[in-house]
């Protein structure tokens, strides 16, 4: 996999030269604390991804990117993440993806994410089933490149440090990790049920050598999201739908199989990072259950200002058509463009599958401060 990492260094030295993110990607938020990290390294898949496959891989088109940074930032979102409300909480600029060589800023960390991402490498592609090539171990090894790199640079270069972060603030930065939903995707086209149930301790596992890999290199601050309702997700319930009895669904539309696996990886996720508590005890380790946050969210939709859960922003799905986010197609037999809904804001879905920026600052409120996070700390107070 060596090819993977031939472009580091020459973004690195783009970064060291000067290159610095553009105001609105670098924009603090108007409340935004003042924190003590240095760094927050991001590990994940499209739920945080800030560019990274974008860089590599055809890039998002518009409209995404439409509500704030008004133009496609590579992020599978009208505008920003839940990652980036918390950069904004944090008083930190938002994180550059790791891939992407043009102005990138790694002063304060880097984004490792890529939208496809999964924790277990996967026989499949991104032009198959949009699966990425850069699953966690590999997001680990540009991590680790990375890291040695940096630290080479830093001894070599006397002036040019701009855009780098110091050596030393590795061991004081936030380690995140919002990764797994993909990997029940999979199962679920590829595995019955019960094969998936059988399969999720080997994913947990190979998520537990991740965080020792780390802890091994100096991290000690964790920041990690379970993974949401994917039995919610349109994409899910609206493709699907004419094949769905009543029964197979909850009370809010959700097909109840899909996110009883997903309790259960959650549960084994958690059961895990309380095991890895005592196996890294210079740790501290922060549980976030994403996935109430989300599910809350749904299940509220109306009440708190949004539309029916099920309806989506930019895309088209529906009687056995889909047509992805900004792209053409064929309905009916009339041609099609699948643009964005007209006040995005109202609505939890962007494309089917992600949220809209409307949601993601939603779940990002909820969760930041420690109200869903085991141990019941904020996002402030876990890396002190």
């Amino acid at each position: 996999m060596k090819w993977l990492l031939t472009p580091l260094l020459l973004t690195l030295l783009l970064a060291s030269s000067g290159a610095q993110e553009s105001s609105s990607r670098r924009r603090r938020g108007p409340s935004a604390l003042s924190s003590n990290v240095p760094a927050i390294y991001n590990f994940g898949d499209s739920n945080s991804d800030t560019g990274g496959l974008s860089a590599v891989f055809p890039p998002t088109v518009p409209p995404n990117g439409e509500t704030f940074f008004h133009n496609p930032s590579g992020r599978a979102c009208d505008g920003r993440l839940i990652i980036d409300f918390i950069a904004e909480h944090l008083g930190m600029p938002y994180l550059s993806a790791y891939l992407n060589s043009i102005k990138p800023n790694f002063e304060h960390g880097a984004n490792f994410a890529t939208r496809g991402a999964t924790i277990r490498q996967q026989n499949e592609g991104w032009f198959q089933n949009y699966v990425s090539p850069f699953s966690l171990d590999i997001q680990l090894t540009q991590f680790d490149e990375f890291k040695a790199q940096t630290s080479f640079l830093y001894k070599q270069e006397q002036t040019g440090r701009d855009g780098l972060p110091k050596p030393e603030e590795f061991s004081k930065a936030l380690y995140m990790f919002d990764i797994g939903q993909n990997d029940l995707d999979a199962g679920f086209r590829k595995m019955s049920h019960p094969q998936i149930l059988a399969d999720i301790p080997n994913i947990i596992t190979l998520f537990a050598n991740a965080v020792q890999h780390l802890y091994g290199s100096g991290a000690r601050a964790f920041w990690i999201h379970n993974t949401g309702p994917i039995g919610c997700l349109p994409m899910k319930t609206v493709d699907t739908e004419p094949n769905l009895k009543p029964a197979l669904l909850d009370e809010h539309g959700c097909i109840k199989n899909q996110n009883d696996i997903a309790k259960e990886f959650n549960k084994q996720l958690k059961d895990r990072v309380i095991k890895l508590r005592a196996e890294l005890p210079q740790a501290a380790l922060t549980y976030v259950d994403i996935y109430t946050a989300k599910y809350k969210l749904i299940s509220n939709a109306r009440h708190l200002g949004f539309e029916d859960a099920s309806n989506i922003c930019c895309g088209f799905r529906g009687n056995g058509t889909k047509i992805w986010c900004g792209y053409s197609g064929n309905v009916n037999g009339r041609e099609m463009h699948a643009g964005s809904c007209p006040n995005p804001s109202k609505v939890i879905s962007w494309d089917s599958v992600h949220y809209t920026e409307s949601a993601n600052h939603w779940i990002a409120s909820l969760i930041m401060n420690g109200s869903l996070s085991d141990p019941p700390i904020s996002i402030a107070q876990a890396f002190q």
